[in-house]
């Protein structure tokens, strides 16, 4: 039996619950332990994966938050409890804060752990655990220290293998299958910054274009009201059908959201969070992607303008698709659950 953990936002928890289905079709028994509060608390109950929840303090990168500390403390001890009881032939763990406590224990009682990072620089929890993992696996390639670079592999980011006719999930998502379409997404939980910023300056082109806003569920009765003709806001979507609906998208930074794109060939204007709220994850993850072409990078909204504009150029998407050919492939999940068989 294996352990998987993680979760806290969809980031982490969506590609374990991948991993999780990989190992499983591999005839592996697993249990997922996500933390209570975050959003596996909603998802799992709904996964058929037998699950438990355990508090679990996040961890700032400078210090303790007030009234974190406590949280980690026993999220440590319930973690022990759970290992102990469970007994897994190894632990996988898709890093951030839901995901340290198990891994941590796990490697303190010997039981080989591997980590997953899904972004394009090691986490706060996935540096202090590295050292303690068996393998370190990555979605893109990242620069590592010699010690860890030698038992690190990149996987890939695993996704939702799943993809329909832009016309046909138009359809299914209430939009006019005609229409070309621009997917706005800010992350599982939807973005304040992009429910702000976006509805008035997209308005001029609803002549021509149709637009698909992911809110999020907290804010979708404010945004509902700035819904339009051909503006189209939803709380949430179903992933797979918005990205095939969509020609491209403007998005948050996250690893998940940039890696869906990849899969789907969509392009992406990127709009990282701030550097003080991920560490600058965000800005690594869409810098990695534009570096190579992949995707448009927005350093400030003074040039909106400028780079939506290149993305109404259909040359502009041509090139940007190319370039994300290869960089999200096909069974990241698979090669992660090879992996962690392969330590146990």
């Amino acid at each position: 039996m294996v352990i998987v953990t993680g979760g806290g936002t969809g980031g982490h928890l969506y590609p374990g619950l991948a991993a999780a289905r990989a190992l499983l079709a591999a005839g592996e028994p697993v249990t997922y332990v996500g933390a209570l509060g975050g959003l596996e608390e909603r998802v799992l109950p709904e996964s058929r994966l037998p699950y438990r929840l355990i508090p679990a303090g996040k961890l700032s990168r400078e210090a303790l938050r007030p009234g974190e500390g406590v949280k980690v403390l026993r999220g440590l001890w319930q973690a022990r409890r759970v290992v102990r009881e469970l007994r897994p032939r190894a632990v996988l763990s898709m890093g951030g804060y839901a995901g340290f406590p198990v891994a941590f224990v796990a490697a303190l009682l010997g039981i080989p752990m591997v980590i997953h990072e899904q972004n394009a620089r090691l986490g706060l929890a996935n540096r202090i655990l590295a050292r303690l993992a068996r393998r370190v696996t990555l979605s893109t390639p990242i620069p590592l220290e010699p010690r860890l670079a030698a038992k690190s592999q990149v996987v890939g980011y695993p996704v939702r293998e799943e993809k329909h006719s832009p016309a046909e999930a138009r359809a299914a998502l209430g939009l006019d299958p005609t229409r070309p379409t621009i997917l706005i997404l800010g992350g599982s939980q939807g973005s304040k910054e992009l429910n702000e910023q976006l509805p008035q300056r997209l308005y001029p082109l609803l002549g021509a274009w149709q637009v698909l806003h992911q809110c999020g569920v907290r804010w979708e009765g404010e945004l509902k009201a700035r819904e339009r003709a051909h503006y189209f806001v939803r709380g949430y979507v179903d992933s797979a059908l918005a990205w095939s609906a969509a020609d491209f998208a403007i998005t948050r930074g996250g690893a998940g959201t940039l890696s869906e794109a990849a899969f789907h060939q969509v392009p992406v204007l990127g709009v990282p969070l701030p550097r003080h709220l991920d560490g600058g994850a965000q800005w690594a993850n869409v810098g990695f992607y534009a570096e190579r072409g992949a995707a448009r990078l927005l350093h400030s909204w003074d040039q909106f303008e400028a780079e939506l504009n290149a993305l109404l150029d259909p040359s502009t998407r041509a090139h940007i698709r190319d370039r994300l050919k290869g960089l999200s492939p096909a069974g990241a999940a698979e090669r992660l659950a090879r992996i962690v068989l392969e330590v146990a």
